[in-house]
């Protein structure tokens, strides 16, 4: 059966009418900071302790390195499609291209959890760390009832109040979509910002606790294993899947390949150049913050607040942490939004979503309707409900997204051998198959709670997907017109 062709991907699409295309801005610079922009969040600052308190202990840094393995090995397979396919769809379209129209569909629901809904979690995040950031250093106490999800308590110093609205989250989230929508290089420049000044607050953290460390807080580095997922050898792995979520984003770097200016270079040294400056910051961070605390103290909210407010000398630390973490939440709700966008105009341009999301902006040349669309959804699912549960859900979609690149990779190296690629993944058999193996072993390591959930999201999508993208994809269709124009299957 015909379904996709590659050479098609970057020519007008027969069904829908391009009136605008997307500006093409980006150079390498911006996209590394892109991907650094999205991967370093206030999961430096929360995971970490977490993920050693809970699974790991020490260890919790080998952890890092086995989820940055997954993700460089993802990363290379990634860069491989990137420059194949410089189209804005990222792990959708990659599918798309070698696995088919409902696999595609099934990577593009799931990216939905990825972005998002991330962007929504991590508005809620914002919130909390706003009111905190305004009552410890500016001495306002904003107002309780509108700092929460409905039904949420509130302590406060007058006793508990009863939220009724997240409206931080939703002013941020708002703030963060109409700079979207006014152009892609304007979100890069803020977005380049914002990355400086936090990771300024990383090196500060690792340079001024690093004076502190106990090694003796390092012993015993793999903590005697008490439980499936509790220490030892399954807790390293459990704790992989967990941290993860600290490293989503740097697929975001390929939904803005339509906008880069040379994408076929670009892209892989912006999605492997990101991996490797978080990586390394993460490991050093986790060697910092486990040696001057012992990992049995981390299972807090903030256990970077806990580690500076143990030694008096460091407690100028608590403003630029606070603000660090401020600036390294609004840079990932803003890449998290711009991909989401991008990935609504790819799945709209296949016909499987709606036809107004494959539209760009006269103007700014941004697809505005999906931008706006996803900022909307965002701010509600942010100002209505607490979203912490979500995070694992996040993490067991992108895995999801990363196997199936993985595979493409394989698959498309099979069936197209003859297509020129920019960029090559090195010993392909290797890399793609542990990269898949990988990313799947910290799926399992997830627990079946949240493959219960990832199933019944999966049917969701899949109902919409037989009442609606499937009848008015181009494929169904049948004009004549096909996806990519050179896989067959």
């Amino acid at each position: 059966m015909r379904e996709s062709n590659l050479t098609d991907l970057t020519s007008p699409d027969p069904v829908v009418a391009y009136e605008h295309q997307l500006h093409r801005t980006l150079g390498p610079a911006s996209l590394i900071m892109l991907g650094i922009g999205e991967i370093i969040g206030a999961g430096i600052f929360v995971i970490t302790g977490t993920a050693a308190a809970d699974h790991a202990g020490p260890a919790v840094l080998i952890s890092f390195i086995i989820a940055g393995l997954g993700c460089l090995f993802a990363g290379l397979c990634y860069a491989e499609f990137a420059s194949l396919i410089p189209e804005s769809g990222s792990s959708y379209t990659y599918a798309y291209a070698t696995m088919g129209r409902f696999m595609a569909w099934f990577i593009g629901w799931n990216m939905v959890l990825e972005y998002l809904v991330s962007a929504s979690t991590v508005a809620v995040g914002w919130s909390g760390h706003l009111t905190s950031f305004l009552h410890d250093f500016v001495g306002i106490d904003f107002p309780a009832q509108f700092a929460g999800a409905p039904g949420t308590i509130v302590q406060t110093a007058g006793g508990p109040v009863t939220a009724v609205f997240n409206l931080p989250a939703v002013i941020i989230t708002v703030l963060v979509t109409i700079l979207i929508v006014i152009g892609i290089k304007e979100s890069a420049n803020v977005n380049t910002g914002i990355v400086i000044v936090k990771v300024a607050v990383v090196l500060i953290v690792i340079v001024g606790g690093a004076a502190y460390v106990n090694t003796a807080n390092w012993h015993p580095f793999i903590p005697e294993n008490v439980a499936p997922g509790k220490y030892g050898l399954s807790g390293i792995m459990t704790a992989s899947g967990v941290i993860f979520f600290a490293y989503i984003g740097f697929d975001a770097i390929s939904t803005a390949a339509q906008e880069t200016r040379n994408p076929q270079r670009d892209m892989p040294i912006g999605i492997l150049g990101s991996l490797v400056v978080c990586t390394i910051l993460y490991v050093v961070v986790a060697l910092v913050l486990t040696g001057m605390v012992s990992y049995k103290e981390l299972n807090v909210p903030a256990p970077v607040a806990l580690a500076i407010d143990k030694y008096r000398a460091l407690h100028w630390m608590g403003w630029p942490v606070k603000l660090g973490a401020l600036a390294g939440m609004t840079s990932v709700m803003l890449v998290m939004t711009l991909a989401q966008a991008r990935i609504f105009l790819a799945m709209a341009r296949d016909g499987l979503i709606w036809k107004p999301f494959a539209k760009v902006h006269p103007k700014f040349q941004t697809p505005s309707v999906g931008t706006i669309v996803t900022g909307v959804l965002a701010a509600l699912i942010g100002g209505l409900f607490p979203v912490g549960i979500l995070g694992e859900m996040v993490s067991i979609g992108t895995l999801a997204a990363f196997v199936t690149v993985c595979v493409g990779v394989l698959v498309l190296r099979q069936t197209r051998p003859d297509l020129e690629r920019p960029f090559k993944t090195p010993l392909p058999w290797i890399t793609c198959t542990v990269g898949a193996l990988v990313c799947f072993a910290m799926m399992v390591s997830l627990g079946w709670g949240t493959w219960a959930r990832l199933i019944v999201w999966t049917i969701v999508g899949a109902i919409i997907y037989a009442f609606y993208g499937y009848k008015h994809s181009r494929l169904h269709r049948g004009n004549g017109e096909t996806r990519p124009a050179s896989v067959t299957r």
